[in-house]
């Protein structure tokens, strides 16, 4: 209702000069100049929107840069613990570019692990477990295995 009211009331006292105030003036003579709107000249306007969309094309390189070195950490883990690869994370590598390194700390993380892998793997390693382990213990094992198949076979043979 009070929506046909002002239309019917409102349009021919704009007409007369009276619906249109100071403030909406000045609003329609700022939407032709955007520099006078900021308080600037035009030349300096136009560098400021060339800073901005300098400023935001970094931002963005950055951020894929992050994307990247993210997915492949992804990569690496996933490598790891033998997982299936992402699509996703080999895209956002290929974007980035091959220039995608491993943050420091992870680097130094992902060859402590692979060193340590090797360590595993080798025969001095297979050698260092043994003289780790408990011989009581192996001792312990033994025994109770082997008392566990007399008595399972005691139970199926009769002649025992």
């Amino acid at each position: 209702m009070a929506f046909l009211i002002k239309s019917m009331v409102g349009n021919p006292m704009k007409s007369f000069g009276f619906g249109e105030s100071s403030e909406e003036k000045k609003d329609a003579g700022d939407a032709s100049d955007p520099a006078a709107a900021q308080g600037m000249t035009r030349e300096e306007y136009e560098e400021y929107q060339r800073q901005l969309v300098e400023e935001k094309m970094e931002r963005d390189a950055k951020f894929i840069q992050r994307k990247a070195e993210r997915a492949t950490v992804r990569v690496h883990l996933r490598e790891k613990y033998r997982l299936p690869q992402s699509e996703k994370d080999d895209n956002q590598i290929q974007m980035a570019g091959d220039d995608v390194e491993l943050p420091e700390d992870l680097q130094k993380m992902v060859v402590e692990d692979q060193d340590e892998e090797e360590e595993k793997s080798s025969f001095l390693g297979h050698i260092q477990n043994i003289q780790n382990m408990d011989v009581d213990t192996l001792k312990e094992k033994a025994t109770a295995t082997f008392t566990e198949m007399k008595q399972a076979a005691e139970e199926k043979c009769r002649v025992m």
